[in-house]
């Protein structure tokens, strides 16, 4: 299992934004779909990431003003992983990604940087179970 690579189990079909959505819209469509992070992307590339912590914690702290972009709350260096990698090296980055707050529950993969999937560590737990 840990040599499969992550193209064998990652979802392609990414629910992403674009930079220049509103904050409580990308919120909204974080809470709709049930996910936890959802990657910014333009013309197929991945410019950044928001995370559903992240943004629904500033919301109720009302650290946003109305009209606040996405642009303006995003994180631009993106942790990412390539399809070719291995679930093992996924685990890895996962574990590593983060320095004081944890783990990364959701990795963007990325091939000649464009967006191409997302692997989870849900992803990750249905693969072993």
């Amino acid at each position: 299992m840990r040599n499969k690579k992550v193209r064998e189990i990652m979802t392609t079909d990414v629910i992403t934004t674009t930079s220049d959505i509103d904050v409580v819209y990308a919120f909204e469509k974080l809470m709709k779909y049930k996910i936890s992070a959802l990657p910014v992307v333009e013309d197929d590339k991945l410019i950044g990431i928001i995370t559903a912590t992240d943004v629904g914690h500033n919301l109720i702290l009302d650290k946003y003003e109305l009209g606040t972009s996405v642009e303006e709350i995003m994180i631009t260096s993106v942790v990412t992983i390539s399809p070719d990698d291995t679930i093992e090296k996924a685990i890895e980055v996962m574990k590593e990604g983060v320095s004081s707050s944890g783990i990364l529950n959701q990795l963007p993969v990325v091939e000649d940087g464009k967006l191409v999937g997302i692997i989870s560590d849900g992803d990750i737990i249905q693969e072993i179970f």
